[in-house]
């Protein structure tokens, strides 16, 4: 079978950033997912895109489907045949296959003998099937939002202009979104604004390279980069290069450019945060650091062109850039007239959630959970109760109304301006750690309350009112609430008590119509998220399953014990003694236990019991300490000793003996072993 690159291009206007690396992703999956299911064989797909065109290059793509040998069953032989002559049957189903009865075949099947016929049907050619897989994966692409153009009823993200559509050297006829297949490319706006056309699929690249278009999505971004770090190696700074600002620049630009600009330096008066902000939101600059990490009064702007004059284009970025620098400084001074606490009122204008009233309500409630949650850590009550009072009072500022990014940072730095406590200021940044799930946790007592007493508020009220997460929609951001105070806990090592947090928070709530069970449904939403938490670990899902099943509600003890259960998974003992505590769990489940741990010394006749019971009896000791203090590893390591005793009395001991008494005695002591192990996990889930 011959093979050959085939190329799809889409030449469109400029395309939402943000939507390109999607877009293009998504056409090469419809297009390679079109052609496995046609059975083409092909080696690699891959994805190119800029703001003007979406393609995709199937390597060593089959210029045909296989041919295939089809066999089609017909009537069972017993009716095919009567008296030695065909029935009217075997010659329908022969006058289907368009053969005569004598060129079809006996297939052998478990169900008997049936008449049959077998031929080989050829493979339809690649080009062929191309036009219909082609305007599938266009009609399945995530668009974000469609627009007309022209006279046309055609939709699109941005109009379209031009379609290649290439195998090797050859043109596939095809018709998609109004535009006819050909050969014809077209290179940068301004540096190659005529029609090129393409010789062979496999010149791409380079011909557009040569046009002034790097098409490759991944070395643009690259090229990117290692300009921007050589312009700020040049200018003796560090280039902060934010993924997300990269990744938005790469959508912008075909043949990338790096230029370094500069500001007047009375704007650095300004926090560094707003000032970045700016660059970033309006201007997409990256920002340059000097040796100290101060920000520098400079940056770097990636152009489209390669201007033969540049300073032209720095002084024309230099210039946009000034106002909006002005803006921000504006917004810093006219903030700064008026104090945070001042700004209290505003809060019960703003609805925080219709049902759960205004962000002056959301702050009360938090003002009470963050005072019992210091208070309970050791720290400054007071502190906390502040830090509540302000914590969304600069939502309602100049600055974080133009930049909502900056919440919690604005506030810190008004707070500061106002002579409040530093704690109560960085609380204000604090507590919206961790943004995820790696992110740093609250390092001040009052911002580890303040950062609890939010998403606890948040978690109860809108669980309450019954917006719960269904499937992938979480319009609240409830996992990542409930991610960011297992992370506060664990990381901050806070031993609190999920259930009682949950119940102090939900009675903060005026009225909460979806109140029954709430508290047990909110703990089990939150504890569940401890299974991502494991796996992000790199622990067995058994593990968490193990340390779920007990009613552990301290999410730092839950972390502590998790931990410990995978230490002992690893161990030689663990697999045979959860096995034996499975086995426990069915025999004391069969029969109907009633739980009790007491063995009487005097009913145990068998030496392997007796020494399992002495063993226990030893075990429950060594481990009684070690469980109080939490030291969960240590514990575990004791029990691994069980191994032996467990084993022998499993192969020694009938346990359903026939006197009652002796039977209900080694249920008991089952039981009481099965209770030892239980003080940590239910180490019978590692069975599974």
């Amino acid at each position: 079978m011959a093979s050959n690159t085939l190329l799809v291009e889409l030449g469109v206007e400029e395309l939402p950033p943000g939507a390109i690396e999607s877009l293009a992703n998504a056409l090469r999956d419809g297009i390679a997912n079109g052609l496995t299911e046609a059975e083409v064989p092909f080696e690699t797909a891959r994805a190119h895109a800029s703001p003007r065109r979406l393609a995709v290059s199937i390597e060593a793509l089959g210029d045909k489907q296989p041919d295939r040998e089809i066999e089609r069953r017909g009537p069972a032989l017993a009716a095919a045949f009567k008296d030695g002559e065909p029935t009217k049957a075997a010659e329908g189903f022969a006058r289907s296959c368009g053969v005569e009865v004598t060129d079809l075949i006996h297939l052998e099947t478990d169900k008997g003998t049936w008449l049959g016929y077998r031929y080989q049907e050829s493979g339809e050619a690649t080009t062929a099937l191309l036009p219909a897989i082609l305007k599938r994966a266009v009609n399945a692409l995530p668009v974000p939002k469609n627009m007309r153009w022209g006279a046309s009823r055609l939709e699109f993200s941005r109009p379209v202009h031009w379609l290649v559509m290439l195998y090797g050297q050859d043109v596939v006829p095809a018709e998609v979104l109004g535009l006819q297949a050909g050969r014809t490319t077209r290179g940068h706006r301004f540096h190659a604004p005529q029609a090129i056309e393409l010789a062979h699929a496999d010149d791409y690249l380079e011909v557009l390279e040569n046009a002034f278009v790097l098409a490759d999505n991944d070395r643009r971004r690259e090229r990117i980069r290692e300009q921007v770090l050589a312009e700020a190696e040049v200018n003796d700074a560090t280039a902060v290069i934010d993924d997300d600002l990269l990744d938005e620049v790469n959508g912008l630009v075909e043949w990338p450019v790096a230029l370094t600009g500069s500001f007047d330096e009375r704007f650095l008066e300004v926090p560094a945060e707003c000032l970045i902000s700016s660059m970033k939101a309006n201007q997409k600059y990256f920002h340059l650091l000097d040796d100290e990490g101060q920000l520098k009064p400079a940056f770097i702007t990636v152009s489209n062109i390669e201007s033969r004059e540049p300073q032209q284009v720095i002084e024309g970025n230099e210039k946009v850039i000034r106002p909006r620098l002005a803006d921000a400084a504006f917004f810093y001074d006219t903030d700064r007239k008026q104090t945070l606490a001042s700004r209290r009122d505003a809060l019960d204008n703003v609805v925080f959630q219709k049902s759960l009233g205004t962000l002056g309500d959301k702050a009360r409630r938090m003002e009470t959970i963050g005072a019992f949650i210091a208070a309970r850590i050791g720290g400054d009550v007071d502190h906390a109760k502040r830090a509540a009072q302000l914590a969304k009072c600069d939502l309602v500022t100049e600055m974080v109304l133009e930049f909502p990014e900056l919440q919690g940072i604005m506030g810190t730095y008004y707070a500061r301006q106002d002579g409040e406590p530093e704690e109560v200021a960085q609380a204000l940044h604090e507590q919206y750690l961790p943004r995820f799930a790696s992110d740093d946790v609250p390092t001040t007592q009052a911002g580890l309350a303040l950062a609890l007493a939010d998403r606890l508020d948040t978690l109860t009220g809108i669980f309450g009112i019954g917006q719960r997460p269904t499937g992938t929609k979480d319009p609240f951001a409830l996992r990542r609430a409930a991610i960011g105070v297992l992370n506060i806990l664990i990381k901050g090592e806070l031993d609190l008590d999920l259930r009682e947090l949950l119940e102090l928070a939900a009675a903060q709530h005026a009225e909460l119509p979806k109140s029954d069970g709430l508290i047990d449904d909110v703990l089990d939403y939150m504890l569940d998220r401890f299974r991502a938490w494991t796996q992000d670990e790199g622990i067995a899902v058994e593990v968490y399953l193990a340390v779920r099943s007990r009613p552990v509600t301290r999410p730092l003890d839950f972390a502590r014990r998790v931990r410990a259960v995978h230490a002992f998974s690893q161990r030689e003992e663990a697999a045979a003694l959860a096995a034996a505590n499975k086995r426990v769990s069915n025999i004391l489940a069969k029969q109907q236990h009633d739980g009790s741990t007491i063995v009487d010394a005097s009913l145990l006749q068998a030496e392997a019991e007796t020494t399992l019971s002495e063993a226990l009896e030893q075990c429950h000791q060594a481990v009684r300490p070690l469980l109080d203090a939490a030291r969960y590893s240590e514990a575990l390591d004791v029990l691994a000793r069980l191994r032996g005793p467990v084993d022998a009395f499993f192969d020694d001991v009938m346990v359903m003996a026939e006197d009652d008494a002796v039977r209900r005695n080694r249920l008991a002591l089952l039981a009481s072993l099965q209770a030892l192990f239980l003080e940590v996990a239910d180490i019978a889930q590692l069975q599974q």
